[in-house]
Parts: C-alpha cells; structure tokens; sequence
C-alpha cells in the first residue's frame, strides 16, 4: 500500500479513534455469556482482530448525516457481531485451519461447540439490536441474515463446478456485500436519513463490498501465505470458482482449463504448482480484469455519495474505496 495511503488511514482512524476504542469496549462486554465455553470462544475470535471496516462504515454513515449518539456504538458492535458469526459458520462449513494466521476456533472447540457459539453471536447482535427499540433497524438485520444464509447455501450447491460472472456476483453481494450496505444503512437510519440519502448509502456499500471481495479473491491467489494468514488458493481449494478463475476459464486455453480443475479436484496442489496456477491466472490477464472491475466499483461508490454534504466525515467515505482496493491483506 503506498504511503499516502497508510498516511490516510491514520487520518481515518483518528478521526474515528474514540468511537472504535469505544465499540471494542462494547464488543467486551457482549461476548459474556453465563456459559464459559460460549465466552472463550466468543473472547478468542474478538482478540482475533480485523480491520473493523463493517463499524467503521456504520460510524462514517451516521456522522456524514449529522448523528452521534450512543446508539451508533450499539449497532457498530452489532455488526461485527454479525460478522464474526459468520467467520465462525464459515470456517465450519470449509474445513478451515486458520483465520488471520491463528489456528481457526473450530480446531480449538470443535465443530459442534463452535456452531452453537456462532449461532449465540448471531442472536447476541439482535438482542443488542433491540435496544434501540428501532422496527427499521431490526428489519434491516433481518433482510441481511437472510441473504447471508441464502448466499451459504447458494455456494454449498455451487462448490466443485464453474459459475458464470452472474451467479459469482449474486454470491459475493449475498455473502459480503449486503453487510456493508447494510451498515451503511442502518447508520442513515440512525441518523433519520431521507429515502434517497438512506439509498445512496446502501448503493456505496454494495459497491465498497463487492470491490473489497473482489480483491479478496485476487489477494487469495496472489499473495502469499505469510501475509494472508491462511494457505494460498484456499477458495479454488475449497471448490469456490472466483472471478480471475473465471476469466481465465474463459478465456485460458485447454491446458488452462484442466490445470485449475485439477486444483479444484484435489483440493490442493497435488499434480500442479501455485507457481504454475499463478502463470495461468497472469498470462491471460485475469487478475488485471478482476482488479479493473473492482476500481470500477470503488469508482461507483465515490459517485454514490454525490447526494450527501460535504463534511470531513464524507471526505473519509470518499477515500475508503482506495483503500479497499488498494491493500495487500
């Protein structure tokens, strides 16, 4: 990441400091159950990190539309509340190893604790949620976890075969995307937003999610384990086609095509090379078309925002799409 880039976060971060440190208070405080496995597990994953991008976005929403009160605290630990349940789920349902370079809860705890865990979090985050007494709000967490569980299952059916770029961005928008709309959203509705500022927040969040999944998926091919903190190729592992794999289904040659379903087909580099998928992937151009697409939607994002006043706090909306494409992690 350049250095006006990491110039900036700071900037971001500071501008949002006391607000996180507070959200992490509250995170403390709900992940504490009258059970103690539910809290090891639950303490365990929060002091697992993360960017906190979902609350900060939430904090950024509210802020650009003139609200800042508590309730902003609340719901920016509900979110990553919500998102936290469904790395737990996640890591069940595909087997996972590690998460962020740690040993994933699921080898800890094992599969059966950690899904009752994850389904604790889950309803933790709307018993959080009620507190703002909100029918806005909790249809919006609703609306979401449907979509979330909808997109799961989607990409169960899906695992081992192709997808068209269609089907791929109706899974990412599902699974990822629909959570920083709806973060954005439930800031405007905090903040009593109008129809169409509540609109062009959702249509910034969609657009940040999909491009930040986007790179996610390129970042699985290309980066290297130490910095992912998880095996390389862990998607095409994992059956899970992804948009550089796409491309360069579609455009690779027969050779092409084979090597990456032999990848898919043994779950891992048995009769081929990372070195060599990663010739594949660049050779046809794929990573370049999964990077424009993604600048493209940083680019709708940025334009999504032309309905809301100019503030310090819109100025960190408009950087947060470079930094989303822009990382390395």
């Amino acid at each position: 990441m350049s250095t006006l880039a990491i110039s900036t976060a700071r900037e971001v971060f500071e501008l949002l400091r006391e607000d996180l440190l507070a959200i992490e208070e509250e995170l403390g405080r709900d992940a504490v159950s009258n059970v103690r496995t539910i809290t090891e597990i639950a303490e365990y994953l929060r002091e697992g990190g993360g960017k906190r991008i979902r609350p900060s976005l939430l904090l950024l929403s509210a802020k650009a539309l003139g609200y800042n009160s508590p309730g902003m605290i609340r719901l920016g630990a509900v979110v990553e509340l919500v998102h936290t349940a469904t790395l737990v789920h996640d890591d069940i349902i595909d087997g996972a190893d590690t998460r962020r370079g740690r040993p994933s809860a699921n080898t800890t705890w094992g599969n059966e604790k950690c899904v009752l865990a994850g389904d604790w979090l889950y309803m933790q985050a709307f018993h959080l949620a009620l507190e703002e007494r909100n029918f806005k709000v909790l249809d919006l967490l609703i609306g979401l976890t449907q979509q979330m569980v909808e997109g799961e299952l989607l990409q169960i059916q899906k695992l081992g075969r192709p997808v068209s770029e269609a089907e791929y961005y109706d899974l990412i928008f599902r699974k990822t995307a629909c959570l920083f709309s709806v973060s954005m959203q439930l800031g405007a509705a905090l903040a009593g937003a109008e129809p169409a500022q509540e609109e062009a927040m959702a249509r910034y969040g969609r657009a940040v999610g999909l491009a930040f999944q986007i790179v996610d998926d390129v970042l699985d091919l290309t980066a290297t384990e130490e910095v992912l903190g998880k095996p390389v190729a862990s998607d095409l592992r994992e059956g899970k086609t992804t948009m550089p794999v796409i491309h360069a289904m579609d455009h690779g040659t027969a050779v092409d095509r084979q090597l990456i379903r032999q990848v898919m087909e043994d779950g891992g580099f048995t009769r081929t090379s990372k070195e060599a998928l990663q010739e594949v992937l660049h050779r046809n151009g794929s990573v370049e078309y999964a990077m424009a697409a993604a600048d493209r939607y940083a680019e709708q994002a940025r334009k999504a925002l032309v309905p809301i006043a100019e503030s310090e706090f819109k100025r960190a909306l408009l950087w947060v799409p470079d930094f989303v494409v822009a990382r390395d992690k």
